[in-house]
């Protein structure tokens, strides 16, 4: 379960992953040495000196430590199959859209008299193309936790709180606080 909204994203391009990514230090370290193309740019990649990349290519060492085994699988991870997943974010902007499911205090700015205080909701809604294609946007574009919950919010605003124009038409702005789970599906 994750709490972050890029942390999320990223997790859906995994569901459209397909093949498995390597498991071992050492195919991993292949891996990124062929990426990054030579030993030297995945020591810096990967915080660690370049005679520690060539024996981990060369499977003298085998069994890295927990933060360098955390750092190794997610710059694989980070870097497997990019044209399967850069398919998937077009076929997400263009056509199917992005599944959310969210568990938060979810608040809105409405006019006098309505009840917009922030309560504690779990929504899975549909989210139509053109908010999948932004928030992928803005995550390739570097945006941050807070931009990337504004275009979410915008979502949840058009989408479940006022049904497409159905209702809620003067509805204002939607807030996410206190983030629990956020999830994505393609």
């Amino acid at each position: 379960m994750t709490n972050s909204v890029g942390e999320g994203l990223d997790n859906a391009l995994e569901q459209a992953i397909t093949r498995p990514a390597p498991k071992s230090a050492g195919a991993q370290m292949r891996y990124l040495v062929k990426q990054l193309k030579g030993t030297k740019a995945t020591a810096q990649a990967l915080g660690i000196s370049q005679r520690t990349v060539e024996r981990y290519v060369r499977n003298q060492l085998k069994k890295p430590r927990p933060h360098l085994a955390a750092r190794l699988t997610g710059e694989v991870k980070k870097r497997w199959q990019p044209r399967v997943k850069a398919q998937a974010k077009k076929t997400a902007g263009t056509s199917t859209g992005l599944v959310i499911d969210i568990q938060g205090r979810l608040g809105y700015s409405a006019p006098i008299g309505t009840t917009d205080e922030a309560r504690e909701r779990h929504l899975t809604v549909a989210l139509p193309p053109p908010y999948a294609h932004r928030l992928f946007t803005a995550q390739d574009q570097g945006a941050t936790e807070c931009q990337l919950q504004q275009i979410a919010a915008e979502g949840l605003k058009e989408t479940y709180f006022q049904n497409h124009g159905a209702r809620a038409g003067t509805l204002e702005e939607v807030r996410l606080f206190d983030l629990q789970h956020i999830e994505f599906g393609l």
